[in-house]
């Protein structure tokens, strides 16, 4: 795999994790009711926040896992 070929993975990866982590951060607050665009920094919307944040964060380490277990896969296999 080319060098070019290698950074767009990475970063596809990385952006495709930390979005996906970020809604599903999102999604979770909004069944729990925590308002993120509420007016104000109130205590939901604080917890929405941070469960956007931390949601993102996680998906950022998955995908960076998932690089990290696809390169082992890859030079085990050569």
């Amino acid at each position: 795999m080319s060098t070019a070929q290698q950074l767009l993975l990475e970063g596809g990866s990385d952006a495709l994790g930390f979005v996906g982590g970020a809604l599903l951060g999102w999604g979770t607050s909004h069944v729990l009711g925590f308002e993120l665009f509420a007016p104000g920094y109130g205590a939901t919307s604080l917890a929405a926040i941070a469960l956007v944040g931390l949601g993102g964060g996680l998906g950022l380490q998955l995908a960076r896992r998932w690089r990290q277990a696809r390169a082992a896969a890859d030079s085990s296999s050569r």
